[in-house]
């Protein structure tokens, strides 16, 4: 389904036969490898169509998210794909069976760069494109000075213009739940990101549930499909919980 004007901009879905008035969470997978179009994107989807089809068959509403890459489209296309996304599910939620007061984006690799953006730069919101909460897995939240091409080609080669394209300030400030993971097999940035992000949410009194997994991360890890993370799909499962408890005494 196309939710806006790229090529690019399309939204595939995964959702079980239900009863018309059923209003299920919803899970919005923003999966990358690379800022630019050279990630491997077919070894990608068919991880997140995997873990699309078990949340499908777990009772949820499961969404995937094509965005714009680099070099053709750079900082800020990626959150402002996010949020048209979330805009488009959040008006059509229903349509599937899914409950738009409950929209959970699920951000991986640079997926989870471009859902950060989203949560924290409000500008780059859009009408209804309300979230209840976030998973960041394995990402990068701030370029460095030291970025590689992929990188570059996405925020720019002026690496001055970084601490403002930064997502770790704006995610201090928001109210949404946050689940934050990464793996001891990633990367050193990787670590180093997801730790610095955690410190600073902390600081700021919004501490995430966080899960450090020993083995690498996939967009399967989330559900512990491949058996090395139940960490992390107990978290996601805390996280539901606590959303479908909302309003209650």
């Amino acid at each position: 389904m196309k939710y806006g004007a790229d090529n690019l901009n399309v939204l595939d879905a995964a959702t079980a036969q239900t009863r018309p008035d059923a209003r299920r969470p919803v899970v919005v997978f923003v999966a990358g490898d690379s800022f630019a179009g050279d990630g491997d994107e077919a070894a990608m989807k068919p991880l997140v169509e995997q873990a699309m089809c078990f949340a499908a068959n777990k009772g949820l509403v499961a969404f995937h998210v094509s965005y714009r890459v680099a070099p053709a489209a750079t900082w800020p296309a990626g959150a402002q794909d996010v949020g048209a996304a979330i805009s488009w599910i959040y008006e059509n939620a229903d349509l599937f069976g899914g409950n738009a007061q409950e929209i959970i984006p699920i951000g991986y690799g640079t997926g989870a760069f471009h859902v950060a953006s989203f949560l924290a730069h409000k500008e780059f919101q859009e009408k209804d494109d309300y979230v209840a909460g976030a998973v960041l897995v394995s990402g990068v939240y701030r370029p460095a000075s030291d970025a590689g091409e992929g990188d570059r080609a996405y925020f720019g080669a002026d690496s001055s213009t970084y601490d403002s394209r930064s997502a770790i300030p704006g995610l201090t400030e928001i109210e949404e739940p946050i689940v934050l993971a990464w793996s001891q097999a990633d990367a050193p940035r990787f670590i180093a990101q997801g730790e610095k992000l955690k410190e600073m949410l902390c600081d700021a009194g919004h501490c995430p549930r966080t899960s450090v997994l020993t083995k690498p991360t996939s967009p399967v890890s989330v559900f512990d499909l491949d058996g090395e993370s139940p960490d992390l799909h107990e978290r996601l499962r805390q996280l539901i919980g606590q959303i479908d408890a909302r309003g209650l005494p």
